[in-house]
């Protein structure tokens, strides 16, 4: 009997050890270059999640949208196609437009308020995307949006006929406000739309200028700091829910680090690509007060029509962003 039964418990021991460090492998696609901060913040969260479950759950980053293309990440993580991805929140506005809250020019323009607009927009974002089979695991702002041309522009009319780049419905809706002719065009794509002429201005941060070298087709950026978009990190729920609860947690835990080290970065790397893209010969210019009174009013079209289209959850959103405003900012509004 003690025979029979040693090579049973052997084989019991083995299985348990193989199921005790059974490992979970996860890709992640991403739209922007490696060298791009949020890439390189994703690929530090991925070793940092290595770390923290002992190798049990390994994720592996595809910048660039070597994967899958930006407008078709979510897709691929609802789906299942992909465990986990990042994704520009502002690019599925038409879905929803709650996605778009933080696309919005002028409503929030600062780090604070652009991370107080996401503690106010998170509640609501985490419902949505749990309706859809995701979770929300950390998001991370873009340094802020200004106006990249090939001419000088003192005010919308300079911009009425050009070309211009379209990624997201908000740029979309600012071309048709202004009169430009919107191209879609996704950052993967935009230096060659900028190299052949397809593209002559657009609206993002200074880091997507400097990764596309978008300074050796434009000449000029306008540092207009009228918003900061984010992206997302979301999981699809039930490769969520399949980990066991250690691993949820440390995952969890290393995306708030993530989170946080995503948005001190980008705040410092503000100034920095600014800095660089001067340096590679943009002219980077303060806009004239009547750009950015034209560029306001831009704003403040948008932000009734997405209050209209928003709803309850949209008035809800702007309710909590207002009540969290610094007290002297809410003094300064009487």
């Amino acid at each position: 009997m003690q025979r029979r039964s040693f090579p049973f418990t052997a084989l019991a021991l083995a299985l348990f050890a193989g199921s005790a460090f059974a490992q979970t492998k996860w890709d992640l696609p991403a739209a922007y270059a490696a060298t791009n901060f949020h890439s390189e913040n994703l690929i530090q969260f991925a070793k940092d999640v290595d770390t923290a479950t002992a190798g049990k759950l390994k994720i592996t980053v595809h910048a660039n949208a070597s994967l899958f293309k930006a407008n078709e990440i979510k897709r691929a993580v609802q789906g299942g196609q992909a465990q986990i991805g990042e994704v520009l929140l502002v690019n599925f506005e038409n879905e929803n437009p709650i996605y778009g809250t933080d696309g919005i020019p002028f409503l929030a323009t600062s780090y604070a308020d652009s991370k107080r607009l996401y503690d106010a927009q998170k509640p609501v974002l985490d419902k949505l995307l749990g309706a859809q089979g995701m979770k929300l695991l950390f998001a991370v702002a873009w340094p802020s949006q200004g106006i990249f041309a090939k001419k000088e522009i003192n005010s919308v009319a300079d911009l009425r006929g050009i070309k211009w780049r379209a990624y997201s419905p908000a740029t979309a809706k600012i071309a048709e406000l202004i009169g430009a002719q919107p191209v879609t065009i996704q950052a993967a794509e935009l230096s060659q739309a900028l190299a052949t002429g397809v593209v002559e201005s657009y609206m993002s941060s200074g880091s997507t200028g400097y990764d596309t070298k978008t300074y050796e087709s434009l000449k000029y950026f306008y540092d207009t700091q009228a918003w900061l978009p984010k992206n997302a990190v979301i999981v699809n729920k039930k490769a969520f829910e399949a980990l066991d609860p250690a691993t949820q947690a440390a995952l969890t835990k290393t995306a708030a680090e993530a989170e946080a080290r995503g948005w001190k970065v980008s705040a410092e790397k503000d100034g920095f690509y600014k800095k660089a893209l001067g340096e590679k010969g943009m002219k980077v210019v303060t806009p004239s007060a009547k750009l950015m009174e034209d560029m306001r009013q831009v704003g403040s079209i948008m932000l009734a029509d997405w209050q209209k289209k928003a709803g309850p959850d949209g008035e809800a959103i702007i309710a909590a962003y207002a009540k969290s405003a610094p007290a002297a900012a809410k003094a300064g509004k009487k």
